[in-house]
Parts: structure tokens; C-alpha cells; sequence
């Protein structure tokens, strides 16, 4: 058995005060996500874990990529027949992570999923390589597939398909958007003291803000 008691780290790069919050939460999460991308250190500053309740019952978290955000809530872009798909059109209550070391933070959003519109989708889907095109019409994605042959045969045979023709997006993928209710931003500090602050929803849409114990 591996021991890891021993691997320690003191958080003393930044600070969050209540001075300094704006009243939406998209606010500081766009200040936050600007300063991460600025002070560098994160291969993918959009790259966050998404977390379902799955069929089975079981919770289950991957990281995928945000590819868009406003005060409306956060997008992303996924096979709608893939098991993350299905959980969330079964169960629309997710949870979305961002850890960015670099700057010792956290930001944790509970929300309510639901797809984009197909406009949102086919344009972001024309926006993509063709490779990544290719890619979606490819993958029946969480199917069980015999080998990764299977998967570069069909990926030959789109190509020859498509050649010099524009792809269409499937209906099976798209984006859905997180509508966020409680937004949670965690700013590691010393002997572990962090400083944590949730922004929840009110019933009247306000933003409550409260500080929470570390």
C-alpha cells in the first residue's frame, strides 16, 4: 500500500474577500478564469469534470471541455446517446469542477442541464475540424466496440463519404447548458484555512453569498 500522509503543500498564493465580489457569480468566475489563463501553468484552463448520477444508480465524474459561458450558464458538447448523455437527460441535476493548481483554486457549480438549441449546436459543430466532425459521426460513444481497427476502418470510409463535402451535425450530439444554482469558489491559503465562498440561487433569482468554513 502506498502512503501519501506525507505529501503536503502550503496554499499561499492569493486570497478571497468579500471586499472584492462582484454580486453574479459569472462575474468572478470570469475574473478567476481570465487570471488563471494570464498567470499560465494549465495546459487547459477550460478543462473541468463533469459529474452525473448515472442508470445505475452510481455517480460517475469525467473532465470534458467548457467550450462557452455567459450569465446564462456554462456549455458543453457530447454524444447525447453516451452514457453521460442519457444520465443527464434521465437526471439534469449535475455538478461541474474546475481545479486550476497554478493558482491554488477551486470552483465547484451545482446546476440544472439541459441541450442548447440546434443553432448553438450546428454552428459550433461547423466550427470544429473535420477530423473532429468525422470523429462524432465515428463514435457510437460507451458502446462496447471489438477493437480500435473498428473505429479507424469507419473513420476511412467517412473520409472517403465526405470527401470534399460538408459534414452534418447528428442529431445524436450536441451541447448541453448548466444553469447553475449554488457556485462555490475556493481559494487554497495557508495551514489550511482556505477561503470559501458559495453563491446560491434564491427562490426570488438573487445570489445569495455566504462564507463557508474550510
Amino acid at each position: 500500500m502506498s502512503d501519501l500522509s506525507n505529501y503536503r503543500k502550503s496554499y499561499e498564493k492569493r486570497e478571497l474577500l468579500e471586499i472584492n465580489l462582484p454580486e453574479d457569480p459569472i462575474n468572478l468566475f470570469n475574473r478567476w478564469f481570465h487570471e488563471v489563463e494570464d498567470f499560465g501553468g494549465v495546459d487547459e484552463v477550460n478543462a473541468m469534470t463533469v459529474a452525473t448520477i448515472g442508470l445505475d444508480g452510481f455517480p460517475k465524474s469525467r473532465v470534458v471541455l467548457l467550450k462557452r459561458f455567459n450569465e446564462k450558464g456554462f456549455i458543453f458538447y457530447t454524444n447525447y446517446n453516451s452514457e453521460k448523455g442519457k444520465a443527464i437527460i434521465e437526471n439534469p441535476n449535475v455538478c461541474l469542477s474546475f481545479f486550476w493548481h497554478s493558482m491554488e483554486r477551486q470552483v465547484i457549480i451545482k446546476g440544472i442541464a439541459e441541450k442548447t438549441n440546434a443553432v448553438i449546436s450546428d454552428n459550433y459543430f461547423a466550427s470544429r475540424p473535420l477530423g473532429s466532425q468525422l470523429g462524432a459521426l465515428v463514435s457510437n460513444q460507451s458502446e462496447i466496440i471489438p477493437d480500435r481497427n473498428y473505429l479507424e476502418n469507419k473513420l476511412k470510409d467517412l473520409e472517403a463519404t465526405f470527401e470534399n463535402k460538408e459534414v452534418p451535425r447528428p442529431d445524436f450530439w450536441g451541447g448541453f447548458i448548466v444553469k447553475p444554482v449554488e457556485v462555490e469558489f475556493w481559494q487554497g491559503r495557508p495551514n489550511r484555512l482556505h477561503d470559501r465562498i458559495r453563491y446560491k440561487l434564491s427562490e426570488k433569482y438573487y445570489w445569495n453569498i455566504d462564507r463557508l468554513s474550510p
